[in-house]
């Protein structure tokens, strides 16, 4: 498909997938109707390999439009964009580390619109899986698209080390498990029991450690950031329409919160450019893209949060309303934004430019 109908087949969808976005929220419901549309506009294959019927995004050189990929849909729906997100690193992964032959079946089973998930995360309490006799046995926890997703990329413990591997979801057992998120409902996060489920080295994904390979394990993080830059993009147009509709675009305080919303999303719109092109590009030492996309990570993340508090002062109590628009995706926001050891992340990022010149530095 020429990429020229791509972006025309995206747009025609992502009306709808924004209409529904408060339905999904209050029901917790999965947005089936919203990927199967995504699915039939060529989306879920667009990270395909060209070779493989794709059309490359996020290879060498196409990182820009990855990136506006990302933002589209995280401005319709960050939920819809988490279970795309999951989608695209997976079958980064795989053809990354993957055999040719599974290469080949990962682009026939996204073709054929097989929608790929990515679960590594163990249960905080119980049984972590992993990989006996060629069975698994164990469970995974935080697994958005729980139940719905038809290809699970998961990680296992085994002698030899954390290996990946790529499974049919059919067999495996969802949990319930009580949890109920306040933001990010419609992902569906939730735990899978996969014991007994058969995983021979057809389904082995390259070899232990893998996984935890750097600069791909963290330089993936940029995609995220570049789905909650479309949050905060949503965030933006809500306060210029409300402000304008309230006639409160003419008031200094007001005008002033929106100027830093303005300028924290286009801050975070280079860190997510620049990010995706070091990542993508892979033309630099792994550990310069690693700290400058943890960097990233951390400062999207901050400039985020900073624009929803100044949007809540901007937008005051119906910025809390319950089904109110900027409610939903400030939660929304909040939720998707929470990552993993954030200060570890810091940390490292830090140390690294100790000892190396910041990036654009004058010398």
């Amino acid at each position: 498909m020429p990429e020229t109908d791509f972006w025309a087949r995206l747009a025609s969808a992502l009306p709808c997938i924004r209409s529904q976005a408060a339905a999904r929220d209050q029901g917790a419901q999965y947005p089936d109707d919203e990927l199967r549309s995504l699915v039939a506009a060529g989306l879920f294959a667009a990270t395909l390999p060209i070779s493989y019927g794709g059309l490359g995004f996020g290879m060498p050189g196409q990182s820009a439009e990855m990136a506006r990929l990302f933002y589209q849909l995280g401005h319709a729906s960050l939920p819809v964009a988490r279970l795309y997100e999951a989608h695209v690193n997976a079958l980064h992964l795989i053809f990354q580390y993957g055999s040719p032959a599974q290469q080949q079946r990962t682009a026939e089973d996204t073709l054929a619109g097989e929608v790929f998930a990515l679960w590594v995360t163990d249960p905080p309490k119980g049984e972590a899986l992993r990989l006996e006799d060629d069975h698994l046995q164990g469970a995974k926890a935080f697994c958005s698209g729980a139940g719905r997703a038809t290809r699970a990329l998961l990680t296992a413990e085994t002698p030899e080390g954390i290996r990946m591997l790529v499974v049919p979801t059919n067999a495996a057992r969802h949990i319930p498990s009580g949890l109920a998120l306040s933001g990010m409902r419609a992902a569906i996060t939730g735990e899978m029991a996969f014991s007994g489920i058969p995983a021979g080295p057809e389904t082995w994904l390259g070899a232990p450690g893998d996984y935890l390979k750097e600069p791909v394990f963290s330089g993936g993080a940029w995609r995220g950031s570049a789905a909650a830059l479309g949050g905060l993009g949503a965030l933006l147009g809500l306060v210029r329409d409300e402000l304008r509709g309230r006639g409160r675009d003419a008031a200094p305080q007001q005008r002033a919160r929106f100027g830093q919303i303005a300028m924290a999303h286009e801050a975070a719109r280079l860190w997510v450019a620049q990010a995706g092109e070091k990542a993508c590009g892979l033309r630099e030492p792994s550990a310069d893209i690693v700290a400058y996309v943890n960097l990233a990570r951390i400062a999207v993340e901050q400039l985020c949060m900073d624009a929803l508090q100044a949007t809540q002062r901007a937008l005051g109590l119906s910025a809390f309303m319950a089904g109110a628009e900027a409610e939903r995706i400030g939660r929304d926001l909040a939720a998707y934004l929470r990552q993993p050891a954030i200060d570890e992340v810091l940390d490292i990022a830090a140390a690294h430019y100790f000892a190396t010149p910041l990036p654009g530095e004058f010398t």
